[in-house]
């Protein structure tokens, strides 16, 4: 029962990366199993290597906690290929958008109240991470665009920030790459041409991924040094970005579009958002009501996880 938990919740973050605005890791939080996903990453060390040239594999399996990182890797998948790729076509309807936007905000919003309950002393300290983590992540939703560069040093840059931004609740790995200028270059001109058998796209994409993987190994062990010994700060700030990040999911916002040609099709990139208050109409209420619905799924799974902890 434990294990389809844990890929329920992998599917739910593989959802949650379809979305705009709404991180894997925000999912991850919210449900749990944050603290447990970080020490998981963070026990691909030196000990995992040694246990790896030993062909100690049962071992090795138990040192990174194989069986939760499958069941949540297998949702993950399952739900990029499925569900995920349904809502990817759903979010072509500006109206469909509006719904589920509403449905993600209505539980991030009950979410906060859950995560706040984790703080287990509120402290000075911990209101002053609250504060700057809820500053940061609104600030990044208005952040203005940087320009677009294929330096190697700024691809690693580029590959450390975003999944950082993956690993940290509150902030989408797309929307930072967004900022930094280089989401066009990396995840459609790349992509696309490693898909066409263009090598040179290779010269993109090895430094973003290296820099993906040192930025990974590096904040999972700082994280988890973090939760150890400033548990209650550490919480309080990520409160303070999962609150934030409100913000950048709010569901009434319209797209700022650049057009851009690549090879010899003509595409579109979103680069901002202009946020607006919508009016009081059918849709509205249609998206209030989904929002509601949001708020009671979380506090039913936030209801059935105390059952489960006073059973």
């Amino acid at each position: 029962m434990n294990h389809i938990s844990t890929f329920l919740k992998g599917f739910a973050m593989g959802v949650a990366n379809v979305i705009p605005g709404v991180s894997g890791g925000t999912i991850a939080f919210v449900t749990g199993i944050y603290e447990r996903l970080i020490n998981s990453i963070k026990s691909f060390d030196g000990t995992a290597l040694k246990l790896i040239i030993g062909r100690n594999f049962k071992e090795l399996w138990k040192y990174v906690d194989g069986n939760f990182l499958l069941a949540l890797m297998l949702g993950v998948v399952v739900s990029i290929v499925s569900v995920a790729k349904v809502l990817g076509v759903v979010l072509q309807n500006d109206v469909y958008k509006i719904y589920v936007s509403a449905l993600f905000f209505g539980l991030i919003l009950a979410s906060v109240w859950s995560v706040y309950k984790m703080v287990k002393k509120w402290s000075f300290a911990a209101i002053i991470g609250l504060l700057i983590g809820c500053a940061i992540a609104v600030a990044l939703a208005f952040m203005p665009q940087a320009q677009e560069s294929k330096s190697i040093a700024y691809l690693l840059i580029c590959g450390v920030v975003a999944m950082c931004s993956m690993i940290i609740p509150g902030v989408s790995g797309s929307f930072v790459l967004l900022l930094m200028g280089n989401y066009k270059l990396i995840m459609i001109d790349s992509v696309n041409a490693l898909r066409r058998g263009e090598m040179e796209a290779l010269s993109v994409l090895i430094p973003v991924g290296v820099g993906a993987v040192a930025g990974m190994a590096i904040l999972s062990r700082v994280l988890s040094w973090l939760f150890k010994r400033f548990h209650d700060i550490a919480v309080a700030s990520i409160t303070g970005f999962v609150a934030g990040s409100l913000l950048t999911i709010w569901p009434w916002k319209k797209e700022v579009v650049e057009t851009f040609t690549s090879g010899d099709k003509i595409k579109e990139k979103v680069i901002d958002y202009d946020r607006y208050l919508p009016a009081m109409d059918n849709q509205f209420w249609v998206a209030v009501g989904i929002m509601l619905i949001g708020v009671a799924l979380m506090i039913a799974v936030e209801v059935m996880g105390s059952k489960k902890k006073d059973s």
